[in-house]
């Protein structure tokens, strides 16, 4: 039910005339303006760290989906299936208290889309598609120009994946991050995959902050949804194809690219 701020005075007056001023008043402000102020009090405030999600969010995943693409003969309507059964199963994994590498998990999710098409793929095959262009993936163009700006303007820049950390160092290499960033950070060093709360609860403890000083910069809906439930601050990279989950609270910051998103906090005070 909604109410305006006319009906909760009317509400205290009549609670007095009747003698029950020293009962609790009940909260009947709208919830989603609470948010509103919320995400207005942090724009107001700077983040401690910076968190980056990796693959997509700073590194362009276009030679990595046509090898996908390839390997399921063609059929790029199958990219989005493949993504989402990995990381179904990467959850999996986590639920079930086991590990394994994330490109491993993205190579039997691979095989099994492949298996449901009538498309013959062998485990070679499908490990190829995923570890071969992964390792070399580009950086999004704005990205080096954001992350430098950032640096200069004082922010601590940590990148949190779900990908290895031998994987990530190669990655950073060849996309030429490494310099930028000043620490990586790996759920294989906790075991559990994101969104996991407590791969978020970790990465903050490991970075000696509280959850409220660390914000996730992720272009995963599914990742922002779970930085926000872990009581972390959020910015969304809204790049093509990309949406927030709408059941989960909005971040602070909503922007197509990372240059945008890097000149919102650099206002920060």
């Amino acid at each position: 039910m909604n109410h305006s701020k006319s009906d909760r005075r009317n509400f205290i007056k009549k609670s007095a005339l009747l003698g029950l001023t020293s009962l609790a008043v009940p909260n009947l402000t709208f919830s989603s303006n609470n948010q509103d102020n919320m995400l207005e009090n942090n724009l107001k405030k700077r983040p401690k760290v910076l968190f980056f999600d990796v693959n997509e969010t700073l590194l362009d995943l276009t030679a990595m989906k046509e090898s996908v693409g390839n390997a399921l003969g063609g059929r790029k309507d199958l990219l989005q299936l493949w993504f989402t059964t990995m990381l179904q199963y990467s959850l999996v994994t986590t639920v079930g208290n086991q590990y394994n590498d994330f490109g491993i998990i993205g190579a039997a999710a691979l095989q099994m889309v492949a298996l449901n098409n009538g498309i013959e793929l062998t485990d070679e095959q499908a490990k190829e598609a995923i570890l071969g262009p992964i390792r070399s993936l580009p950086a999004h163009p704005e990205v080096k120009q954001a992350l430098t700006q950032l640096k200069k303007a004082g922010y601590k820049l940590v990148s949190f994946t779900n990908s290895s950390n031998i994987g990530v160092e190669t990655q950073f290499k060849n996309a030429g991050l490494l310099d930028y960033f000043d620490e990586r950070l790996s759920i294989e060093d906790i075991g559990k995959f994101k969104p996991h709360a407590d791969a978020y609860t970790w990465a903050a403890r490991k970075m000696g902050v509280e959850k409220s000083e660390c914000m996730l910069i992720a272009a995963h809906g599914w990742d922002i949804a779970g930085a926000l439930w872990a009581n972390w601050r959020g910015a969304f990279v809204s790049r093509p194809g990309a949406q927030l989950y709408p059941l989960a609270e909005k971040p602070e910051i909503n922007e197509p690219n990372l240059k945008l998103i890097a000149e919102k906090l650099i206002s920060l005070q």
